[in-house]
């Protein structure tokens, strides 16, 4: 993956007719990724309900997984990171892949967890700042060189500084689509912005999904949902929100639709 940095360049051939339709089957067809909001950025509507035994929160679909899963590995680092030399976020805090097919993992790239040391790394990505993006990936399953792709869960422990889908803006729609926000998820900007534009200068978004209209910010159609935009945003003036009370049920329908960890 030693390609990361150029990755826009990259992605800038899916776009080309003929081509673009090569590289999608490569190393994306079958792809169903989405990304996970952070804890505190989200407001949870009143008709979600939770008790102290089982917090209704993003966190709990990988805690599903990682409950479930026959395997559970953790790579030694994160390549995006490493490879972008980031100074922001810890790169050691490496990617989870959960399934069989994640036993043939070359072991110089990190090593097997039991369920507890999986649910500590999830914990300790969390509170990092990064956000969980998860699904099935076929790019992983090819640059690993383990198969099949429907038995390898991928979970990346994203920022937005390094993430491999910073391809977003420029890729193919088609494969572009491939990742969206979790479902349930809303993001809005609320009455409180003054249009400082601190959100579109220094959120990173992916996907390049925020803007500035007037003195206001705007959430875009391709915006995916990860929050980063409320989390920077000084004057707390956009709003994440769940207001389904079967988002948890709904992500792990779809992804265990893609992907059989057990």
């Amino acid at each position: 993956m030693a390609g990361v940095p150029y990755r826009r360049h990259f992605a800038r051939l899916t776009r080309v007719p003929a081509l673009g339709g090569v590289i999608e089957r490569m190393l994306f067809e079958g792809d169903d990724l989405m990304i996970l909001p952070r804890e505190s950025v989200i407001t949870v509507g009143e008709d979600v309900a939770a008790t102290e035994d089982e917090f209704v929160l993003p966190a709990r679909v990988v805690e599903h997984f990682i409950e479930r899963a026959g395997f559970r590995w953790i790579m030694n680092t994160c390549i995006c990171r490493q490879s972008m030399k980031c100074s922001d976020y810890p790169i050691d805090l490496g990617c989870m892949f959960l399934g069989e097919a994640a036993r043939d993992i070359n072991s110089k790239l990190g090593r097997e967890v039991t369920r507890e040391e999986a649910l500590q790394h999830l914990k300790r990505s969390r509170e990092a700042g990064l956000f969980q993006l998860v699904g099935r990936n076929k790019l992983d399953s090819v640059w690993l060189k383990v198969k099949p792709g429907n038995r390898l869960l991928t979970v990346c422990n994203c920022c937005t500084c390094c993430c491999l889908w910073r391809i977003l803006p420029v890729v193919s729609g088609s494969i572009s689509s491939k990742l969206t926000r979790m479902p349930g998820v809303r993001v809005e900007v609320s009455d409180r912005c003054v249009g400082c534009g601190t959100c579109v200068k220094e959120a990173g978004c992916l996907a390049e999904a925020i803007s500035l209209a007037g003195s206001r910010a705007v959430i875009g159609p391709d915006c995916k949902g990860c929050g980063r935009c409320a989390e920077i945003c000084p004057e707390s003036a956009i709003e994440v929100s769940i207001n389904d009370s079967d988002f948890i049920r709904r992500s792990i329908e779809r992804i265990s639709a893609n992907v059989d960890v057990s």
